[in-house]
């Protein structure tokens, strides 16, 4: 399916509001589609054919977009990949993203691998909330999930992203079943040791829907009965950010945990995002194929502005992951990208 192209005769309302009264002020950009990880939901075991890096939307084009959406009322942006710390001078976009007006909030997802070099100098540069995707606390586990990650490097940027005054410091885990289920317990202690927000994350067929995804997922309602077996008092809690978690604190302990379950429970009622892929594509949705081309609309920022427009009149009312599960026809086309190609 050929993206669509930027239309220049929208008409804005100076708001960014989709046909079903859903306000967006969150763009999810993504710098790159490289890694230096393989996790097992995210890229096939032979990795996939990385994008020549001429075909990466430059930091200038994606201030631009940026600016643009900033009027149209974006106040919250996320930094992503790929790996976004493989990208150079990443620190230099968000400093100059955070300058651009009406940008109240900034944060950014890694894998912390190259985190430990480069926290302080993040920091300096406005980035205050950081997410980092660790899938086991074991050593050997997380190199399997990870295809050859090193979790005591991944751990010491952790460290430093505390060190420096990053918060909240949010732990991403993608829970799969047969590979990480069963440290769902220290998952749910770390909660309680540490004031980090851990957020167990249902795994999503986002460019596969194999029988290797069918077998690993796992409904996160195994977390909370989980958390009720080993007697913890368990209390829904705010927690600052963009995120869609259903929040919930074990009482005493210093951090909390969230449940993300996009396929046993959507949450596209509430939807307030859009994504720009690292090759400059403009995506409503992150499951469906639909995506906008914005360099078609270079150098015209009426044009971008009746693109972001446009994103909104073809952004459907939800995706159907639980459908994809079950085995049931779809509405629209699934994207072919994986998660790596359109940012996590």
């Amino acid at each position: 399916m050929e993206p669509l192209i930027c239309l220049d005769d929208s008409v804005g309302t100076g708001r960014l509001v989709d046909r079903f009264g859903r306000v967006h002020d969150y763009l999810r950009i993504s710098v790159t589609d490289r890694c230096n990880l393989r996790c097992l939901y995210c890229m096939p075991a032979h990795g996939v054919q990385f994008m020549d890096s001429r075909r990466l939307m430059t930091y200038d084009e994606i201030v631009t977009v940026v600016r643009v959406a900033a009027r149209l009322g974006v106040k919250r942006l996320r930094i992503t990949g790929g790996e976004p710390l493989v990208r150079p001078d990443i620190d230099s976009l968000i400093e100059a993203l955070g300058a651009i007006p009406g940008i109240e909030d900034m944060a950014m997802t890694t894998n912390a691998l190259l985190l430990a070099g480069r926290a302080e100098r993040l920091f300096r540069a406005g980035l205050r909330r950081i997410n980092i995707s660790i899938d086991s606390l074991k050593p050997d586990r997380f190199a399997k999930i990870t295809r050859g990650g090193d979790l005591a490097r991944v751990l010491r940027g952790l460290e430093e992203a505390e060190r420096v005054g990053m918060s909240p410091i949010k732990i991403n885990v993608v829970l799969m079943k047969g590979l990480n289920e069963e440290e769902i317990d220290d998952f749910l202690h770390l909660s309680v040791e540490k004031p980090y927000v851990v957020r167990f994350i249902e795994y999503m067929p986002i460019g596969h829907e194999d029988e290797t995804w069918k077998q690993a997922y796992l409904p996160l309602n195994r977390v909370l009965e989980r958390a009720a077996e080993l007697g913890y008092e368990i209390e829904p809690t705010a927690v600052p950010g963009n995120g869609p978690a259903e929040n919930w604190r074990i009482r005493g302990g210093a951090g909390a945990f969230g449940l993300i379950h996009p396929v046993s429970a959507h949450f596209c009622s509430a939807c307030n995002r859009l994504r720009l892929t690292a090759d400059g594509y403009l995506k409503p949705c992150l499951y469906w194929q639909e995506e906008l081309n914005v360099r078609r609309c270079n150098g015209d920022e009426a044009a971008l502005e009746a693109m972001f427009y446009r994103a909104l009149e073809i952004k459907p009312e939800r995706h159907e992951m639980a459908e994809a599960l079950e085995g049931k026809e779809r509405s629209h086309l699934p994207t072919i990208r994986r998660m790596s190609q359109i940012g996590g």
